[in-house]
Order: C-alpha cells, then sequence, then structure tokens
C-alpha cells in the first residue's frame, strides 16, 4: 500500500489514551442486515473510509469504531454496542454528537438507543449546575413536584402577560415561564416582556409569600442568545428556557458553560423529527434525557403520553431514567412531562414519575372554570395531598 507511506503510526499510537466512549445502536432488519449496519457505522462514524485500504496499524485498531456486543432485541431488531477512541470527538460537543449520530443519521433503520460517554467527555461537560438540588432550593425545600405553566395565549400584550404571571404566582404556581412561541413579536417585546412579567413575578412574591420564579423564553438567532440570557437576569427573571433544536445543541452546551447564573429549561419545539419514527433517530431517553443533560439543562420539558402528543409511556419512563440514571457525577435534572396535562391525571403523572418532576399545565388551568385562581389551587391541592411537604 502506498497512498500513506508517509504515515507515522508511532507518533498517532503516542496521541491516543486508548479510553472510548460507547453508543448503542438499535438496527432494523434480519441478523445479517443488522451486522452489515453495524460493520458500516464503525467506518462511516469514524474515518468514513474503506477499512480496507487504511494503513495498517492504529488507525483500523483503535479509530475506527469496535463492536463490543451485538444482540437481538425483538423479533427484527438488534442492538449494536459500539466504541469510539475519545480523542476522535476532539474535545468538542458537536463533534462528540457527529461521532454518534452524524451521516448514519440519514440512513434508514438506525436509531441511537443508549450513550455512556468516556471521562474526557464528562470533563470536557459540566452539565447542568443547578440540576434537581439546585432548582428546590431556589423555589424552597420540599418533596412534592413543583407547578409550573406557560404564559399564554401569543397575541396578548406584555402587560396582559405580566397579569397573569401574578395571578399565577398568587394562587401557587412556582415556575412560570415564556411559551415557546413567544420571541421578540410585536405585542410583547422581549425587552417589554421580561421587564414587566419578572417584575410582576417579584412583586406577587413579596405580596403572598412565594419563591416562584418567571422563565423567560431567550431562543432566538445565535448572536442574541447570550445578550438575552443576561438581560434577563438582569430585569430580574429567575431562570431562563431555550429550544436547542432552533439553537442547536451547543447553543444549550454554550449557555450552560457562559454560566448566566441561572437555571436552564430545554424545550423540544424542532426536536420531534430526531425521536419520533421507531426504527430511526435518537431515542426519546437519550435525546430528551442524556443529551440535554450533558449539555447543561436543568430540566427538560417533553411531550407526556396519553396527551396530544405520541409518545408512549415506555418513551417517557426512558427520558425520566435520563434524567436520573448516574452519568460521571452530573446532577439529575428535571422531566418536564408537558402537552395534556390534567387533573384528572395528575395522580398517575406523580405515581408514574415520582415526586422530582415538574407538572407542566397549560390549558388545563383554564378548562376548568373561570376563576383561574380556583383553578391553579385545585391542582396544587391534588399534588400536596400526594406528595406533603
Amino acid at each position: 500500500m502506498t497512498f500513506f507511506s508517509d504515515f507515522d503510526n508511532a507518533r498517532l499510537e503516542s496521541q491516543l489514551a486508548g479510553d472510548r466512549f460507547f453508543v448503542t445502536y438499535r438496527l432494523s432488519g434480519n441478523e445479517n442486515e443488522a451486522r452489515t449496519k453495524a460493520r458500516d457505522i464503525c467506518a462511516e462514524q469514524s474515518v468514513e473510509f474503506p477499512v480496507e485500504l487504511l494503513p495498517p496499524g492504529a488507525i483500523p485498531e483503535k479509530i475506527v469504531g469496535r463492536i463490543e456486543e451485538f444482540r437481538r432485541e425483538t423479533e427484527g431488531t438488534w442492538l449494536a454496542t459500539i466504541s469510539f477512541a475519545e480523542e476522535i470527538a476532539g474535545g468538542e460537543f458537536t463533534q462528540f454528537l457527529n461521532v454518534i449520530f452524524g451521516n448514519i443519521s440519514i440512513k434508514a433503520g438506525i436509531q441511537v438507543a443508549r450513550i455512556v460517554p468516556s471521562q474526557a467527555i464528562y470533563e470536557m461537560l459540566p452539565g447542568p449546575r443547578f440540576g434537581v438540588p439546585g432548582i428546590r432550593q431556589i423555589l424552597g425545600e420540599r418533596r412534592s413536584p413543583p407547578l409550573f405553566t406557560a404564559l399564554k395565549p401569543m397575541g396578548l400584550s406584555a402587560r396582559n402577560f405580566a397579569g397573569l404571571a401574578s395571578t399565577f404566582v398568587k394562587a401557587g404556581i412556582e415556575i412560570v415561564k415564556d411559551d415557546h412561541g413567544l420571541s421578540d413579536q410585536v405585542f410583547a417585546p422581549f425587552e417589554d416582556r421580561v421587564r414587566l412579567c419578572a417584575g410582576a413575578v417579584n412583586e406577587a412574591n413579596a405580596k403572598f409569600g412565594r419563591k416562584s420564579i418567571y422563565v423567560p423564553n431567550i431562543t432566538g438567532p445565535l448572536e442574541k442568545l447570550l445578550d438575552r440570557a443576561h438581560r434577563a437576569r438582569e430585569l430580574g427573571a429567575g431562570g431562563l428556557m431555550i429550544s436547542p433544536g432552533l439553537t442547536g445543541i451547543d447553543g444549550l452546551r454554550m449557555l450552560a458553560q457562559a454560566d448566566p447564573g441561572l437555571p436552564l429549561f430545554a424545550h423540544p419545539s424542532f426536536i420531534g423529527s430526531y425521536v419520533m419514527h421507531r426504527e430511526q433517530g435518537i431515542a426519546c431517553g437519550v435525546f430528551f434525557g442524556a443529551i440535554m443533560r450533558l449539555a447543561g439543562a436543568d430540566a427538560t420539558i417533553f411531550p407526556n403520553y396519553g396527551g396530544r402528543f405520541p409518545l408512549s409511556q415506555a418513551d417517557c419512563m426512558d427520558i425520566a431514567t435520563g434524567c436520573r440514571e448516574p452519568m460521571g457525577g452530573l446532577k439529575p435534572i428535571f422531566p418536564s412531562p408537558a402537552g395534556g396535562m390534567e387533573l384528572t391525571n395528575i395522580a398517575e403523572m406523580v405515581d408514574c414519575y415520582g415526586n422530582d418532576m415538574l407538572v407542566l399545565v397549560g390549558s388545563g388551568l383554564f378548562r376548568l372554570g373561570g376563576d383561574l385562581v380556583a383553578n391553579v389551587q385545585r391542582f396544587r391541592k391534588e399534588i400536596l395531598e400526594m406528595c406533603p411537604k
């Protein structure tokens, strides 16, 4: 082989520590098809080059992905765990994600089912700065799930939203966030909305003895993200919401590492095409759970089962697991199921997710009748009766 006659194998060997990270892929097809896909992933997600044409030594032996385990899951689906040298992530979150699901995201019948980062990956990603313990400390220590809502509908003025926020705090809601569609529209500009809503929440806290927080949506052009984050904090916000599907997942990572001093809430907008296909994309628990947590989210919002979105209970339980399972010392984060939360299913949800969840209720607060304070208090009473302080 003369293509790479000047290749210095010893030099490459000296640059590789030997540590690897692991990705488990769910592969569809018969066994032969699945094994072929697994071998293809090993090369496609690393060298993207014919393995038989590589120079012998460290590249085929250590740089190319390695199949560590291959087993049948169900009829027609197989699980292949493939390890990669941590150095090919290049010390960057974007490249880490690229290795996990780069070119193969364009191929059929491949889903990322689990990721296990190496120690070096954990060291480059501080993860959530607050997580469950930090948010509970902000809101006041108690065991029950915090009650969470969104300011709706779009079209109200910033002053209208501030009035709603004040009413929510009076009634006992602990986290009041912008709806994900609120950005910098003319009817409720970002600056006005954040100033008025943060002020309303903080005034209501003082009046009613609450510790509630207002969480504005700072999602927008990447060059505005940090400015919006810092401005929101200056105006009195208690948290920040971002849609990583729109800003890029690394936008969340950048925000977390910039440390704006506020907990970060990740919203699922634009992520559906990654997670909704049962044989393709990224499993819900990996995307909404592990990846959001690695990127630095302190809470992850996702579509709840049984509501208006088609996630299954198993999907949602996988997300909760991704939020809580041991991951290199990262703090656990709050799962926040949303979309169809009603008074009639609160008990089931708390039983399912446990106390460390955020109960995100939107339209359900308005469907109970014309007295919004009374409606909120019915939800709050239900939660407190199930999970006493």
